[in-house]
């Protein structure tokens, strides 16, 4: 395995956990979406808006932006279901693309995060880290949330096992991704 392999399955393990989760709130009604919640954030708009924002603030950074606090400048900048699933894969898909050029002294590459009075210097790698780990506490209260509405939460408590390859492949080609995107290359073979 190389050194980047696990940060770039792990953006498309975000991407697709994103996709899947946003895919079945499109179920709600918009009461539902909005309604007060137990949670970080009160609804479920308010706390998959936080984690859409926080993406924007990271991936922009990750680019060499300089966006910093604007990002946050509104707080729930998607009123609907279907506005923040097409916002939040569009910051996914320039996410990807920020872990696909990345190599090993990437990894090693600091990052300067624009915080407003202050620039954050981190090493991409553990940036990286830091927002998978973002995604996944925000999307398990997200799934809490959903619990307690009309639709079903979707399963997001996988990663790629070889063996379910089948029961993601319409997801995957909703996405425009095959298994040997997400683990091609020279490392690819188990």
């Amino acid at each position: 395995m190389n050194d980047v392999l696990p940060y770039r399955t792990m953006a498309y393990n975000n991407a697709w956990a994103n996709h899947r989760l946003l895919t079945a709130c499109l179920g709600l009604t918009p009461e539902e979406f909005t309604a007060k919640r137990t949670g970080f954030f009160p609804s479920l708009r308010a706390t998959l808006n936080h984690i859409l924002i926080i993406d924007h603030f990271y991936v922009d950074a990750m680019e060499g932006g300089t966006l910093g606090p604007a990002a946050f400048a509104d707080d729930e900048p998607c009123a609907t279901v279907a506005a923040l699933k097409e916002a939040q894969a569009a910051v996914d898909r320039r996410l990807l693309k920020v872990v696909e050029a990345l190599d090993s002294a990437g990894l090693q590459r600091i990052v300067s995060v624009h915080r407003g009075s202050s620039i954050q210097r981190e090493r991409m790698d553990r940036l990286l880290l830091h927002l998978f780990q973002h995604q996944v506490h925000h999307r398990g209260q997200a799934h809490a949330m959903l619990s307690g509405t009309s639709v079903s939460p979707p399963q997001l408590d996988e990663f790629f096992a070889v063996g379910e390859a089948p029961l993601r492949a319409a997801e995957f080609a909703e996405l425009g991704w095959s298994e040997e995107r997400i683990w091609g290359g020279p490392d690819a073979k188990a």
